[in-house]
C-alpha cells in the first residue's frame, strides 16, 4: 500500500509539473501534503504503540496497549505529517534555499558593478572578423556571464551584442544559440546553480560535495565546447562565412556593449575579481558551508561597491524576485523530500523496484539513469526527474556503498548540457526569441551536440573512477 502511495505521489507531481497548470512550487507542496497525511494516518497506530511501549519501559511499569480511536489516529497523523515528515524535510533544505538567495544576490551585485563588462569588451575586440574567434569569443562570454547561474541574464548579455557580429560574419544565428546554450549548460553545474541546488536538496547532501565530483567533467566539457566552436565555425566558412561588408551597418561598437552607468565601479574591478576568486577557492578548497560563503561575500561586495544603505537595499530589491523564486522552489521541494524520505513510502518503493529488477543491475542503477537522463529530460521536466526519480535511484544504490554526492553528480553531468535546449525550460524560449530561431531547428541542430557532450563527460568520470560504477 505504501509503495503504491509513493508512486502515486511521484506520478501526480510529475503530471502537474508537466501539465503547466500549476507552478512547480504548488505541485511540490500540494500533492505530497495529501499523500503524506494518508501515509501518516496508516502509520499512526504503530507510532502510538511504540511511544506507549517506550514510555512504559522508561517508567518501569507494565505496558498497557493504548486505545486508538479515529480522533487520536487523525490527530497523531497531523502531528507526524507536520513534525516528522514536512518539518524534517524543510530543515534539511533550509541551507540550500539560503544559498540560492545570497549566491544570486552576490553575482548580480558583481554584474551591477560592471565587473564582467571590461572582460566581455576585450573578448569582443579579440574576435575581430574571424568566424573561429567569434565562436570562441561567444563561449568565453557565456562562461563569464553564467557565473551567476541565471540563464535569462546570460542570454540577455550574450546574444544582443553578438548577434550583429554573427550577421556581419555571415554566420547563422543558430550557431550563436547552440554555443551559448551548451556553455550555459556546462557552467550551470556549479554549486550555486539551480540544477545543482535542486539535486543537493533532493539527495540531502551539500552542493559543494556534488560539485567536487563534477569539476573534472566540467573541464572536459569546456575543452569539447572549444573544439565544437572550431568545428562549427569551419562548417560556416565552407558555407561562405566571413566578413560581409553588406552587414557593416548592423555592426555595433564593442565600446557600447556595456554602457557605463551610475552602478558601475571600474576602479573596484580588481577588488571584485579577487572577491569572486576568493569565493570559488572557499567553495572548492574548504569545508565552509556554501550559504555562509555567499552571505559573507555579499556583505563585503555590497559594503565596498555601494557604501550607502540606500543603494545597498536598492541592489537587493532589484534582484530579490529571481533570488526568492529559486529559494521558494527549493523550500517547497523540502515538503516532497521530507514526506518521501522520512515516511515509510520510499523504503517500500525501493523494495518494490528491487524485487522487480535483476540483482546484477541494482549497483549500477545510477549510471543507467544518468545514461538515459538526457533524452528523458527532453520530454519530462527536470524538477520531476530530480525530485521524483533521483531519490529512488539513490536509495537503491546507497545499499552498495555509492555516495549520494556521486549519484547527484552523474545525474547533473548528463542533465546540464541540454538544459537550455529542453522545451520544459523557460529560458530556452528567451534564447529562441532573441535569435529568431525556431524550437524544432534548435533541437535538431543543438541537441545532438549536447548528447555527445553529456556522454563524453559521463564516460570520462566513469572510466577514471571519479564516480564509482
Amino acid at each position: 500500500m505504501l509503495a503504491v502511495l509513493g508512486f502515486v505521489t511521484i506520478l501526480l507531481v510529475l503530471a502537474l509539473i508537466m501539465s503547466k497548470k500549476v507552478s512547480t512550487l504548488v505541485a511540490l507542496i500540494f500533492v505530497p501534503a495529501i499523500t503524506g497525511f494518508i501515509a501518516a494516518f496508516i502509520n499512526a497506530p504503530n507510532v502510538i504503540i511504540q511511544a506507549a511501549q517506550a514510555a512504559a519501559e522508561k517508567a518501569g511499569t507494565a505496558y498497557v496497549e493504548p486505545v486508538i480511536t479515529f480522533g487520536t489516529r487523525f490527530t497523531k497523523a497531523l502531528s507526524i505529517l507536520s513534525a516528522d515528515y514536512m518539518g524534517k524535510g524543510l530543515s534539511s533544505i533550509v541551507a540550500t534555499g539560503v544559498m540560492f538567495i545570497f549566491a544570486i544576490l552576490f553575482f548580480s551585485t558583481c554584474s551591477d558593478a560592471g565587473v564582467f563588462d571590461p572582460i566581455i569588451n576585450r573578448i569582443l575586440k579579440f574576435t575581430g572578423e574571424d568566424p573561429v574567434k567569434v565562436c570562441i569569443g561567444t563561449f568565453l562570454i557565456g562562461c563569464i556571464c553564467h557565473l551567476d547561474g541565471s540563464g535569462a541574464t546570460t542570454l540577455l548579455i550574450c546574444i544582443p551584442p553578438l548577434l550583429p557580429i554573427y550577421k556581419k560574419m555571415n554566420v547563422r544565428p543558430i550557431n550563436l544559440l547552440c554555443i551559448t546554450t551548451l556553455t550555459m549548460g556546462v557552467m550551470n553545474i556549479v554549486p550555486w546553480g539551480g540544477p545543482c541546488g535542486r539535486t543537493a536538496a533532493a539527495l540531502e547532501v551539500g552542493t559543494s560535495e556534488i560539485w567536487r565530483y563534477c569539476i573534472p567533467a566540467q573541464v572536459v566539457g569546456i575543452v569539447l565546447i572549444l573544439g565544437l566552436c572550431v568545428l562549427l565555425s569551419r562548417n560556416e566558412k565552407k558555407r561562405g562565412a566571413g566578413y560581409n561588408p553588406a552587414a557593416e551597418a548592423e555592426n555595433v561598437s564593442v565600446e557600447t556593449v556595456a554602457e557605463v552607468n551610475e552602478l558601475h565601479r571600474p576602479k573596484l574591478f580588481w577588488f571584485n575579481i579577487a572577491l569572486i576568486v576568493a569565493v570559488v577557492l572557499m567553495l572548492t578548497m574548504t569545508k565552509v558551508a556554501t550559504h555562509i560563503t555567499f552571505m559573507i561575500a555579499l556583505a563585503i561586495g555590497l559594503t565596498v561597491n555601494y557604501p550607502s544603505q540606500k543603494m545597498q537595499m536598492e541592489r537587493v530589491k532589484a534582484h530579490a524576485t529571481d533570488a526568492l523564486t529559486m529559494a521558494f522552489t527549493a523550500l517547497a521541494s523540502g515538503v516532497l523530500i521530507g514526506i518521501m524520505g522520512k515516511s515509510p513510502m520510499l523504503d517500500a518503493m525501493t523494495q518494490m523496484v528491487l524485487s522487480a529488477m535483476p540483482e546484477s543491475m541494482a549497483p549500477h542503477l545510477h549510471v543507467l539513469f544518468a545514461a538515459v537522463n538526457s533524452p528523458l529530460s527532453m520530454f519530462i521536466h527536470g524538477d520531476a526527474l530530480t525530485y521524483g526519480i533521483l531519490p529512488i535511484v539513490n536509495q537503491i544504490v546507497s545499499a552498495y556503498g555509492i555516495p549520494a554526492a556521486a549519484v547527484g553528480a552523474a545525474f547533473l553531468i548528463t542533465f546540464g548540457p541540454a538544459i537550455y535546449i529542453m522545451p520544459m525550460t523557460a529560458a530556452t524560449y528567451m534564447g529562441l526569441g532573441l535569435t529568431n530561431v525556431e524550437l524544432k531547428d534548435h533541437i535538431a541542430f543543438s541537441y545532438k551536440w549536447a548528447f555527445v557532450l553529456a556522454s563524453a563527460m559521463l564516460a570520462f568520470v566513469l572510466v577514471t573512477g571519479i564516480i564509482p560504477v
